[in-house]
């Protein structure tokens, strides 16, 4: 055979080898970039968190890594820690813990918590040992830090939650909650819930993962 077809046959060869090669390169990118995106959207995603409204439990600038499956098999409990946008800023995610589930009347008072189940008659007061000394005994009404110790109460209705940082007095929470007219807006529905906060990733020295506390009510 002549050496110039066999020339053009191994050049013609090398090109559909070279575009092979990038089509598979192409294809596993795109799959990788379709898992990524899967599990971001409907399983774990990172979220790094800004503010200090959730001192001592999480400090500005720690990573964390939400659990976005946990809510798709179950619901969100009193006491678990979350992502979610409020009606005050709906494109801002915050990161908040659940006080009131549905059916709950949240009672603050005197700088406490209270929380009467619904069907129950008395309300029990909120053991809350993620508080810190100065934060503990010290949870007011709107705003936070204004020191207005006159009792309040919040009854949640169906599909909605009542949430408040763990820095009571630097935290805007459904206490302060308003919606685009300005109008008080403290329940924030299941719908705007993005996860719940799994993982603490970094720093590190503070790696672990983040529980519910059993209030044993």
């Amino acid at each position: 055979m002549d050496a110039a077809i066999l020339s053009r046959m191994e050049m013609s060869n090398e090109r559909h080898g070279l575009l092979f090669h990038l089509f598979d390169v192409v294809l596993n990118i795109v799959i990788i970039v379709a898992i990524v995106g899967t599990i971001r959207t409907f399983l774990v995603s990172p979220f790094q968190v800004e503010g200090n409204s959730m001192v001592p439990t999480l400090e500005h600038r720690e990573y964390i890594i939400i659990n976005k499956l946990a809510y798709r098999i179950g619901e969100p409990k009193r006491g678990d820690v979350i992502v979610l946008r409020p009606p005050t800023d709906p494109k801002k995610p915050y990161v908040k813990r659940i006080i009131g589930v549905p059916g709950d009347t949240v009672i603050i008072e005197g700088g406490s918590v209270y929380v009467l189940r619904e069907g129950l008659s008395e309300e029990v007061l909120l053991k809350e040992p993620y508080l810190s000394n100065k934060n503990a005994g010290h949870t007011y009404q709107a705003p936070p830090s204004g020191g207005n110790t006159d009792e309040i109460r919040y009854e949640v209705p169906e599909g909605h939650y009542f949430l408040l940082g763990d820095n009571r007095q630097g935290s805007l929470d459904s206490r302060s909650f308003r919606d685009e007219t300005g109008a008080a807006s403290p329940f924030v529905p299941e719908k705007s819930i993005a996860g719940r906060v799994w993982i603490i990733a970094l720093p590190i020295s503070k790696i672990h993962a983040l529980e519910a506390p059993e209030y044993g009510i």
